[in-house]
């Protein structure tokens, strides 16, 4: 038998499936290179059956004995056809041909064929060659005879028909060159009803005259179908011996195979389906399980209900044996299952979690020949196509354990479809809506009405706001509802601990708050004027889980600075800041008016620079009462050759000047009179004079003089201070350091770092002071009368963080003792004598003769910070 498949996409099939339904005209067979339109009554007649699975592709079953195959000796079977699917207003008809050519050699003494339209039973006739032995009864059917009469056999007796009169009755009848068959439409006249071993089946037994001239033999055929009857599981009866068709008592059952669509199936793939075959002494027994692999549900609608069927098609194939006669017969049944109706009510599973914003359900179950068409909701109807430009999400799954499928839709809470009522703290959103479905099959429409509700309570997102003072960014974000997860970008930096840290994090349960001072790398430099520069802080709330940002806030403010000082000496410094509308510049690059010129330090944000008023390509004016000197920062010439000419970028160009009085008169007024008495002298208490100084090195002597600061320092460079008691030769006397600190201006000013507390290096500095001893020499008379001491730059930049170099003082609190008279305080105080912070030993002087305050500075302390916390 012949099978083929022919698929095609479901909107094809569907209209192709009605046209074949309603007019059976889908195959057109070539006879005689005439092509013969196969109606259903051509095709039960000559061994045609076509059947749709559940994908809706068309299943076309021959018989290779058909009508209008070509056989070649029974042995090769072509046959040919034209399958027209016919067009409608959607898609245009198409015309395909199929040409399939089978090889079958294992013919039975009969072959018998059950299909849902037609029985054919062929069986093998008598040749010449066959029966060589006068005595054999069965007479040869050579050439020259032929076909005349067709007696039926039917419980009312018998029925004899002409060849010619069957035929025109839908009766198929052929000789081949070594074969009689015969084909009978299912439920023709001349076939009966037989209960065989209690089963009920339709019998087909005929008998065929063969005449020529004065000479006739007849050919017995005889064919039985089995009808189908179900329960929950559906078993097949099969009588194991087909009375109506075994002449004899003696049966012998040779083979039985089991397949679907005529396709057999090997015991695994039966055991993997869940099916079964088994024999008794009187029946084959199949066993299916509804809904099982192979076959598939089928769609009904009845009073606006949804039904479903369930459809197989099972094969049996059985092999016996005569004893009697020793033929043997082939039986193949195909056997269309269709089960009865059984309501199957549509659910709709509600799987929207509020949390996510979007309407979740699942709509089901239904078999695979139903199609959603639309949706309608209260004030629109989209198709499947307007669905997903509008994004809903609206996907077709098949259920993992039957052939059933499910439609499942998610529409976002923010469509215009979903009703939005405000309630007590919360937002109630409900969607009604109508899914459109079809049968394709049967074009025809039904419908589901569903209405879903989800409860979400109020969501605050978290929000940021800001300001500015002279020296600091303040920033306050509330945390919005609670469980809001939320990620905070300063500039371009994530909130990490340790940055938070850094700028002084703060937090309670609805807020917190942090302090990013202006010259933070996080900072973006808009624009630099001569008094102030103005800053942008830019702070960005994302979501981690979408990468989403819900909210981005600026914030710019003018923070007064100097970039340019002026020293007394004539020395000027100048910071020149990278801007954010120049982000290709390297500040290392930048020159004054003489290339030669460059910073004195410089990192990826700023360069600084010192000279002189007379150096560097300095300009000087004359002013009335005042000189005015100007100098230019910007790229050479040599790099600004190499900038790209597409590059939108302005030019980096700053302008530093300094201005110094000259020509300033002050007036002065005193008056004298005339000495009264001589001078004399008694003895009093009065101050001593105190220095410190800044010494080169380690060996003290070269000192820094007026002239050179602000003295240009790095950190990790240590400083030498020397302090010395003036105009004293009393030996018996010390000087001694009760406290030393570091400001950036006056000594009561603030910040201020701690060198050296009560006469001792500060415990907590992590860089402590260490003590240089003095030994008399050249210059030095009393060692008593001066005190050294080594600071290391680390101490002055712990915690701080700035665009400009720090100018740094260096104050002392000075105490002259009396070793005459021990007193208690630092004149008697001994330090711990760790060879870390002493090199040299206190001495034990205890009297307070004197209390005097020195300072040095200033100090140009360069430090160069990491812009990753």
């Amino acid at each position: 038998m012949l099978y083929l498949i022919f698929g095609f996409r479901w909107l094809f099939l569907l209209l192709v499936a009605a046209n074949i339904e309603a007019q059976k005209k889908s195959s057109i067979s070539k006879s005689n290179n005439t092509a013969v339109l196969l109606t259903p009554s051509i095709a039960t007649q000559c061994g045609f059956s076509m059947k749709h699975d559940q994908f809706g592709n068309a299943l076309i079953y021959i018989s290779l004995q058909n009508c209008f195959s070509q056989n070649v000796e029974d042995k090769t079977f072509t046959t040919a056809l034209q399958l027209h699917l016919h067009g409608n207003q959607f898609v245009k008809g198409e015309l395909h041909q199929v040409v399939e050519t089978c090889q079958y050699n294992a013919w039975a003494s009969r072959e018998v064929i059950c299909d849902y339209n037609y029985m054919e039973v062929s069986v093998k006739r008598a040749a010449p060659d066959d029966f060589p032995l006068p005595q054999n009864p069965k007479q040869p059917v050579d050439l020259g005879f032929r076909a005349t009469t067709v007696v039926f056999f039917t419980p009312e007796g018998e029925k004899p028909m002409s060849v010619a009169d069957a035929q025109r009755r839908g009766y198929g009848i052929r000789n081949t060159p070594t074969r009689l068959v015969l084909r009978s439409p299912m439920m023709a006249p001349e076939t009966y009803m037989q209960q065989v071993a209690g089963v009920p089946m339709r019998v087909f037994k005929t008998s065929t005259i063969f005449e020529k001239k004065w000479l006739a033999t007849q050919v017995d055929a005889a064919a039985a179908c089995s009808v189908f009857l179900t329960q929950k599981t559906i078993t097949w009866y099969l009588p194991r011996q087909m009375d109506p068709m075994i002449s004899s008592g003696q049966f012998k059952l040779l083979e039985v195979h089991f397949g679907i669509n005529g396709q057999r199936l090997n015991p695994l793939e039966l055991q993997a389906r869940g099916y079964s075959v088994a024999l008794n002494d009187f029946y084959v027994i199949t066993e299916l399980p509804i809904g099982g692999v192979g076959g598939y549900y089928k769609s009904h609608i009845q009073d606006d209900k949804y039904y479903v069927s369930y459809m197989i098609e099972p094969m049996l194939e059985l092999l016996w044996t005569e004893d009697a006669t020793n033929e043997q017969t082939r039986y193949k049944v195909l056997f269309h299952i269709a089960t009865h109706l059984v309501p199957q009510p549509l659910e709709l599973i509600d799987k929207t979690v509020p949390g996510e914003m979007t309407f979740k359900m699942v709509l089901g179950h239904f078999a695979v020949d139903v199609a959603l068409i639309n949706i309608t909701f209260p004030a629109e109807v989209l198709s499947m196509a307007d669905c997903s430009v509008r994004g809903f999400n609206i996907l077709e799954h098949m259920s993992p354990n039957s052939s059933m499928k499910v439609f499942t839709l998610e529409v976002p809470f923010s469509d215009p479809a979903v009703l939005k009522q405000a309630g007590d703290g919360v937002t109630i959103f409900s969607l009604h809506l109508t899914f459109g479905l079809m049968l394709m099959d049967e074009l025809e429409f039904f419908s589901y009405n569903a209405h879903l509700e989800a409860v979400v309570q109020n969501i605050v997102p978290p929000s940021v706001s800001g300001g500015c003072d002279k020296e600091n960014f303040y920033v306050l974000v509330k945390y919005g509802s609670r469980g809001y997860n939320f990620q905070t970008l300063v500039g371009k930096r994530l909130m990490t601990p340790s940055l938070a840290q850094h700028y002084d994090y703060m937090e309670n349960g609805t807020h917190f708050s942090f302090v990013v001072p202006f010259s933070s790398p996080d900072v973006a430099v808009e624009a630099i004027q001569s008094s102030f520069i103005k800053g942008r802080l830019d702070v960005i709330l994302n979501n981690p889980e979408t990468n989403s940002e819900i909210q981005e806030f600026s914030v710019a403010c003018n923070f007064l600075s100097t970039l340019t000082e002026c020293f007394p000496n004539g020395t000027m410094t100048a910071l020149a800041l990278k801007l954010e509308s120049v982000p290709s510049l390297n500040p290392s690059k930048l020159t004054l008016e003489d290339p030669s010129c460059g910073p004195v330090f410089s990192n990826d944000r700023y360069a600084f620079f010192v000279f002189t008023v007379n150096s560097c390509g300095t300009k000087r004016k004359f002013m009335s009462n005042a000189m005015l000197y100007e100098n230019e920062i910007s790229l050479p010439d040599e790099d600004l050759a190499k900038k790209d000419p597409n590059s939108k970028e302005p030019e980096y160009d700053l302008k530093v000047s300094c201005v110094y009085d000259i020509d300033t008169n002050q007036a002065v007024a005193f008056n004298t009179r005339p000495r009264r008495s001589e001078p004399y002298a008694e003895n009093s208490k009065g101050q001593l004079q105190v220095v410190m100084r800044l010494a080169m090195d380690e060996s003290y002597s070269k000192f820094q003089s007026t002239e050179d600061y602000p003295i240009a320092k790095y950190l990790q460079q240590p400083l030498y201070f020397e302090v010395e008691l003036l105009k004293s030769t009393n030996p018996l006397v010390s000087l001694e350091l009760e406290n030393c600190w570091a400001t950036k201006g006056e000594r009561t000013s603030q910040p201020r770092w701690n060198l050296i507390i009560n006469g001792c290096p500060n415990p907590v500095d992590p860089y402590q002071v260490v003590f240089h001893p003095v030994w008399a020499d050249a210059r030095v008379r009393y060692p008593s009368h001066f005190k050294r001491f080594e600071v290391k730059m680390f101490a002055f930049a712990e915690g701080e963080e700035d665009l400009n170099a720090k100018v740094i003082f260096v104050h002392c609190d000075v105490v002259i003792c009396d070793a005459k008279n021990p007193l208690g305080g630092v004149c008697g105080k001994q330090c711990s004598k760790t060879k870390e912070m002493i090199r040299g030993q206190k001495r034990d002087v205890s009297k307070i003769l004197d209390f005097e305050h020195v300072s040095v500075g200033p100090i140009l302390l360069f430090i160069v910070m990491d812009s990753k916390v």
